[in-house]
């Protein structure tokens, strides 16, 4: 044990925030003032005119020749990122693969109800998983399974494109069908 340390493990990193003020470590910097105007200053002297107005200087595009930093109160700044993030996560849509299964034996209005299923799944967006699954002595017929997943496919053509043709995996045959994007008018 280290004489003064209370416990074991890494120091404290301390909590220093990155491309503000001081922490800008570059040579240079292309300053954006609030009222629009834009300078190439040392860094130390764009970070004395921040100050003067009450402001920091955060650095916005450090990999640009010069860097690029911004004359804007910290607080506020990091207030808009977090408020565009969440904009940007709201609009977003992830597709997922929804399943629908079958027997070999599958009743007409059983497979016209998950038809309407899967319609709805693509409409939304998602990909579907088509499944017929094969118990005991059905696996001897697995033609049956394979033409019931054809003729969904065909079902469905308006409204998703095919991936492949119907496979096995065990005692389960499958395909999957991925919505068709909307042509723009």
């Amino acid at each position: 044990m280290f004489p003064g340390r209370r416990f074991s493990g890494p120091p404290r990193r301390q909590n220093r925030r990155e491309n503000v003020n001081e922490s800008i470590r570059v040579k240079e910097v292309r300053a954006v003032f609030p009222d629009g105007a834009t300078e190439i200053l040392p860094t130390a002297t764009a970070l004395k005119r921040a100050q003067e107005m009450g402001l920091d200087l955060v650095l916005i595009a450090p990999t640009a020749t010069p860097p690029v930093a911004k004359v804007v109160d910290f607080g506020h700044y990091q207030y808009e990122q977090k408020k565009k993030e969440h904009e940007a996560k709201k609009k977003q849509h992830v597709v997922q693969v929804k399943e629908l299964k079958f027997r070999p034996n599958t009743d007409d209005h059983d497979y016209d109800f998950k038809k309407n299923h899967a319609i709805r799944f693509l409409k939304e967006g998602n990909r579907v998983k088509a499944v017929v699954q094969f118990r005991g002595r059905e696996i001897a017929h697995t033609d049956l399974g394979k033409r019931l997943l054809e003729r969904f496919a065909a079902d469905l053509a308006a409204y998703g494109s095919v991936e492949g043709v119907p496979r096995m995996e065990g005692r389960n045959a499958h395909i999957l069908i991925s919505p068709v994007k909307a042509k723009p008018a």
